[in-house]
């Protein structure tokens, strides 16, 4: 379903956490037991949807090898040395979108084939509320495409068939739980972020996302980090895994995008994957030139790559405790994720009624 015109919402709820009305509809025992379940009919719902093998992946890298992810370029990987490395360092994953590829080419997979693992990492520079923590946990997938599917239109059946599975989970956690309600639409909605800021050009990009997704319930904003029309970038992504630069048709459309959803409890958009279409090797030089990293052509994984030794590949992330969460209806992601919380959220929470794990 491709973007169409609306109504404008009478009003936005805002992004806060509920008030002290909240009760979550399981108990704490309940919500343990429902995490499983949602955590194994998802994962097997979506290697069998995209025909993924599960791997084990690792939890931290060699510093200044390449394979670690930079995300958006700012955050700090927790870096550690090891003894029985010289004193050498490691860092924990961000995310696995390198490492991936690299398995794929390691593993001898081949064409309409991938990989799925579970990811766990630590950011200690995210901002921490009802949606965020510095634990990140969530599934990491892969799959080898044919180099004539590197378009729009192979990216947009990717995103309908992950949403599916996500749709088919909803329906098995209300089937168990049938005091938890079905809303999900039916399909999810793809818009360009420049559709977005033509629709809303005097909102942030996050205002953006909160209008659509209240608007239609599911949606994918794809050309995430490319340069829009009016010179500014809706949101921001490391140059060396997905391709937010590609050229299809007219203007920068980019492949790659975020799938969000509206949550009714907190009343606000919330982002359950990151996912794109990699870079070829145009694509990773001319990004590398952007963002001004030429540099990295000299790392072990750059090199690997630019030899041609990885396939074509999509893939992303999705996050295992924001899936929980809004499938559950939770108002806070400490609710189905063992964390660390600044004091003032513990109290908040306490007073609120919502029961931190």
């Amino acid at each position: 379903m491709r973007l169409q015109p609306l109504p404008q919402p009478n009003k936005v709820r805002g992004m806060s956490a509920p008030s002290n009305s909240y009760s979550p509809i399981i108990d704490v025992k309940q919500t343990e037991t429902a995490i499983k379940l949602i955590k194994t009919f998802f994962e097997r719902s979506l290697s069998t949807e995209l025909r993924l093998f599960r791997v084990t992946s690792p939890l931290f890298v060699k510093r200044g090898s390449g394979i670690n992810d930079d995300l958006t370029g700012v955050e700090r990987p927790v870096t550690f040395p090891v003894a029985n490395l010289n004193g050498a360092s490691v860092e924990i994953v961000q995310s696995l979108a390198k490492w991936k590829r690299m398995a794929l080419a390691d593993y001898g997979f081949q064409p309409g084939t991938g990989i799925y693992t579970d990811m766990n990492a630590v950011r200690p520079d995210d901002i921490v509320d009802e949606t965020h923590s510095i634990y990140v946990d969530q599934w990491d997938w892969e799959l080898i495409m044919h180099p004539h599917q590197r378009n729009e239109s192979f990216l947009f059946d990717v995103v309908r068939r992950v949403y599916d599975a996500i749709k088919r989970t909803e329906f098995v956690v209300h089937e168990q739980y049938p005091d938890i309600p079905l809303q999900l639409p039916d399909a999810i909605t793809i818009v360009h972020a420049e559709e977005a800021r033509d629709r809303y050009p005097d909102l942030a990009p996050a205002e953006r996302e909160n209008r659509l997704a209240h608007e239609y319930g599911a949606i994918f904003v794809t050309g995430i980090g490319g340069v829009l029309s009016d010179g500014t970038v809706h949101g921001e992504r490391a140059p060396d895994y997905d391709d937010w630069s590609s050229e299809s048709g007219s203007g920068n459309r980019g492949l790659n995008g975020d799938i969000i959803l509206w949550d009714s409890v907190l009343g606000q958009a919330l982002e359950i994957s990151s996912m794109g279409i990699r870079v070829d090797r145009e694509a990773l030089l001319r990004q590398l030139a952007i963002t001004g990293n030429e540099e990295r052509r000299e790392l072990y994984w750059h090199k690997r790559f630019l030899a041609g030794e990885f396939p074509q590949t999509i893939g992303g992330g999705i996050g295992q405790s924001r899936l929980c969460m809004h499938l559950l209806r939770k108002a806070h992601i400490g609710e189905v994720q063992a964390s660390v919380w600044p004091e003032p959220t513990v109290e908040a929470c306490r007073e609120r009624g919502i029961p931190l794990m």
